[in-house]
């Protein structure tokens, strides 16, 4: 994901203190935001003028400007009332309040007390319920920008919750109990809407697709894919069918992201596997999508795509080692997560007809997986890192012979598999390359969810 994260920024230092001085740790503060690629709107610092003018200054020109958080910078020692008016006309926005360190100038430590300003400001703003994040410069150290970072993705990622819409054709596969959601709860903490469409929709769409349509994407999957053996020509129409009603329904709706019936829905009333068009869509569409009407899991690709700036993919566990799982799916995967080429076996599975399944084989290295879900009437979110590795040899029991080599992952937890087994909340988690720990944590906090 290219999208930008905006800041508003607003410099603080009491009216006593050196002007230049604060004027100067402020743009260094902007400087070393901007390096970490954040878009900065900033206004003149503000001190506390007994009329409160600066105050009412910056709030005009903050007001002007777009930003995901505001940065309260104290530059320096300031009474706490001067911060907390500038602020309050934002209080819906996140804020992170951030303390400047001294300068240490011909062996001497210059301090303007910034921290003083902080540690008083810490408490009156969680009490006031701010949504922030404080973070402070240490001496002799570096600026925390891996903090701020991480804030601003989870700023990002509650920024592109908002006002989103998720499609689910059908309703609880399988009949599935965890993969159901609350409508209210989702819009109210999350802002994210859920829009049911009927499989009828997907088949009607099908069924205006001309041959004329199909065959530009017959050259392009000859050109793209790699086949473990020719298709059959029904089964591969079948695949491009289905993708260009998907994708057709998804550009309508304007959707972030898609669920449906999989199991109990394409496969038995079409009778072939949706593998192949969800292959292709993810070829030709930036989406979150996940199977069998899991929405909690679908609102956690969606997190983790805003904040991680990966299209993520989903993996369920097949097996537990000693040092973590062996992960796999045993449908699709988005390009973003394969080494090489998209590699797909036309196959069957039960007594599903011929579906085209994607068997490409995984990136490995660190990976961060998790999982959103409503919990004891709130919703809480679990985490584990590890490192992933080529899977073994292994096949799903049910597959028509020669059964195919799913893709998967041997992933080693960082820490205890019993530990991690004690809050598991689902088959399905989702699955972002790197160590997104800070991250989640920031975005848990400024949602008020659980952090496991």
């Amino acid at each position: 994901m290219d999208e930008k994260v905006t800041a508003g920024f607003v410099g603080f230092g009491e009216v006593n203190s050196p002007r230049d001085l604060i004027e100067s740790k402020c743009e260094q503060a902007v400087r070393i935001v901007e390096s970490l690629g954040i878009t900065v709107k900033k206004t003149a610092p503000v001190a506390d003028d007994p009329e409160g003018k600066q105050s009412s200054r910056a709030i005009t020109e903050l007001k002007k400007f777009d930003f995901d958080f505001l940065i309260a910078c104290v530059a320096g020692w300031i009474p706490s009332w001067a911060v907390v008016q500038t602020l309050v006309p934002f209080k819906e926005r996140p804020v992170l309040l951030w303390g400047t360190s001294g300068d240490n100038l011909q062996g001497r430590l210059v301090t303007t007390a910034a921290q003083a300003g902080t540690t008083a400001l810490r408490k009156v703003l969680k009490e006031m319920k701010f949504r922030f994040k404080f973070v402070v410069n240490r001496l002799d150290l570096p600026a925390p920008a891996g903090e701020i970072l991480s804030f601003a993705r989870a700023c990002r990622a509650v920024k592109g919750l908002k006002g989103a819409t998720i499609g689910l054709a059908g309703y609880r596969d399988m009949r599935l109990y965890g993969t159901g959601y609350d409508p209210v709860s989702l819009k109210e903490k999350f802002g994210l809407e859920v829009e049911h469409f009927d499989l009828l929709e997907l088949y009607q769409l099908m069924d205006k697709v001309t041959e004329k349509q199909v065959k530009p994407w017959l050259e392009y999957l000859e050109k793209n894919w790699v086949f473990t053996k020719k298709p059959q020509q029904k089964t591969i129409k079948q695949t491009i069918k289905l993708f260009l009603a998907f994708k057709r329904k998804v550009e309508e709706r304007n959707y972030a992201g898609l669920s449906y019936s999989d199991v109990d829905g394409i496969k038995k009333l079409m009778g072939f596997a949706p593998a192949g068009a969800l292959t292709l869509l993810h070829d030709t569409m930036t989406l979150c999508t996940i199977p069998e009407n899991d929405t909690p899991g679908l609102l956690t690709q969606l997190a983790a795509w805003h904040l991680t700036g990966q299209l993520p993919a989903y993996l369920e566990f097949y097996e537990f080692t000693e040092k973590g799982a062996l992960m796999g799916v045993p449908d699709y995967v988005p390009g973003a997560v394969v080494e090489g080429k998209i590699k797909v076996m036309p196959t069957s599975f039960g007594q599903f007809g011929e579906g085209l399944l994607n068997v490409s084989r995984l990136k490995t290295g660190r990976v961060t997986l998790v999982r959103l879900d409503r919990t004891e009437n709130d919703y809480s979110l679990h985490l584990i890192t590890g490192t992933a590795k080529t899977a073994r040899a292994w096949e799903e029991a049910g597959w028509a012979p020669p059964a195919p080599q799913l893709p998967g992952l041997e992933i080693d937890f960082d820490t205890e598999t019993s530990a991690f087994l004690q809050h598991v909340l689902g088959q399905h988690y989702i699955l972002s390359y790197g160590q997104w720990h800070r991250e989640y944590q920031d975005f848990c906090h400024l949602t008020e969810t659980r952090f496991l």
